[in-house]
């Protein structure tokens, strides 16, 4: 479990990196829920950072599948036209941000 600050931190990092380059990101966005965009960013922020966690892979394959199976089969969007969501495309993206904020926490720690 995260704690609000933390995963704060992580969307803010999500936001810069990957947000700004999605094709479906409503004018004004983000947050694009609010816009009627239902983003899987911020429906599913924490199981994102969760399967990211996982396990480090230097291939896209091992989380694309913990994508699929730890976020997009319990996705309210899988029955919806807005399935299958930007993440698909933006995982690349989506796993740097996330090492970002880790590798941000590791140099701050070791600085103490």
């Amino acid at each position: 479990m995260y704690s609000a600050s933390e995963l704060d931190e992580y969307l803010v990092e999500m936001r810069e990196q990957v947000c700004s380059n999605c094709i479906e990101r409503p004018a004004g966005g983000p947050p694009c829920a609010p816009l009627g965009k239902r983003c899987g960013i911020e429906l599913h922020l924490s199981k994102i950072v969760d399967f990211v966690h996982a396990g480090h892979s230097t291939l896209i394959g091992p989380y694309a599948d913990r994508l699929h199976n730890d976020v997009c089969a319990h996705c309210p969007n899988s029955t919806t036209r807005q399935c299958p969501c930007p993440l698909d495309y933006l995982l690349v993206l989506a796993v740097q941000a996330v090492e970002s904020v880790d590798e941000r926490h590791k140099a701050t720690a070791a600085e103490v």
